[in-house]
């Protein structure tokens, strides 16, 4: 099968992605085996692809939104049966029995393991991943608009539930790629008012077209005290002006899996008047299925732009540059 594989992590404009024919894999005892349609990509694969955290094994394949069909299941597995769709996202396996495991916190698990990073992901024809952990993508999704909602979605949704926003809140968004451009349309469907940080002119003409009520400059002072912020962008210089920016007992969200560091903060300036400062790690399982649940009732329309799946390094050199409005979706079939 074609992979784009990476054999030593370097920066993107090196092309350190290759493509080669790897040996197509064989579903173990409870995995199935997907044929992979189309694969979002994600600022994730960059930080992978350019080394940002260590990687625990080498050569890798990233990808870890990915949509196709399942072409077989290994023993054991009786759902999802052979010719369904559905989706992989970041959360690959964990080890179920933890105390994180049990307690709804999957995502925490100390024995977690993640696609593309630990396992072989979709940026090839095929990969294989534990039975429960695909999800059913829901009908009206063609596998372009769906792929992005599997990562960008997924972290969105948590983003947004770590934060507290409330309906009818005020939403500050730092950053307007793949994750806020799905994220700014769920808290739209529950009414809340949207404040937009981004110093991309087409990410800014797109917050505009997607409702937020204000767009300004990544470091700006919005016109209103907000009630909860996300942070998307991997920034971590934003972090003092957003908490700056929230009404009192607001909550901060940092959503990045790699973040600059933070400069110091000044008590009564940024977190005095019970100001939260919390971190998004990964998602839940149940994370993933309420997302795509909700994805459905708004409906969530992602903007995509199409790439092969040979042209992986470009199309993380533009995510790098914030080139892409929207999210880039790689063609695998």
């Amino acid at each position: 099968m074609r992979a784009m594989v990476l054999e030593k992590p370097a920066p993107i404009e090196t092309s350190p992605l290759a493509l080669r024919d790897v040996p197509t894999p064989d579903p173990a005892a409870g995995r199935i085996r997907i044929r992979v349609a189309v694969c979002g990509v994600c600022r994730t694969d960059l930080h992978t692809v350019e080394g940002d955290f260590p990687l625990p094994q080498i050569p890798v394949i990233p990808g870890h939104q990915v949509v196709g069909t399942v072409e077989g299941s290994g023993e054991g597995v009786t759902v999802p049966a052979a010719g369904e769709r559905v989706g992989v996202a970041w959360l690959h396996q964990t080890c179920g029995r933890c105390r994180f495991c049990t307690s709804g916190h999957e995502n925490l698990c100390d024995d977690a393991r993640f696609t593309g990073l630990h396992a072989a992901g979709g940026y090839a024809e095929y990969l294989t991943v534990p039975a429960a952990f695909a999800y059913p993508i829901p009908e009206g999704f063609p596998d372009e608009q769906a792929a992005p909602l599997l990562c960008a979605g997924i972290i969105g949704y948590r983003a947004l539930r770590r934060s507290g926003i409330q309906p009818g809140g005020r939403l500050g968004l730092y950053g307007f790629g793949a994750s806020a451009h799905v994220a700014i349309q769920i808290a739209r469907h529950w009414g809340c008012e949207i404040y937009v940080f981004t110093r991309n002119s087409g990410h800014r003409d797109l917050a505009r077209r997607l409702g937020a009520a204000w767009v300004g400059g990544a470091a700006d002072l919005p016109p209103e005290r907000l009630d909860a912020s996300v942070i998307f962008a991997p920034a971590g210089e934003l972090v003092p002006p957003a908490l700056e920016a929230l009404e009192k007992a607001g909550t901060l969200a940092l959503a990045g899996i790699h973040v600059t560091d933070i400069p110091a903060l000044a008590y009564e300036r940024h977190i005095f008047h019970e100001k939260t400062l919390t971190s998004v790690t990964a998602a839940t399982r149940r994370d993933g299925r309420e997302l795509l649940n909700l994805a459905a009732a708004i409906p969530i329309r992602t903007q995509v732009v199409m790439f092969p799946l040979e042209e992986a390094n470009a199309v993380l050199a533009k995510v790098k540059r914030s080139q892409v409005a929207g999210a880039a979706v790689l063609r695998v079939a």
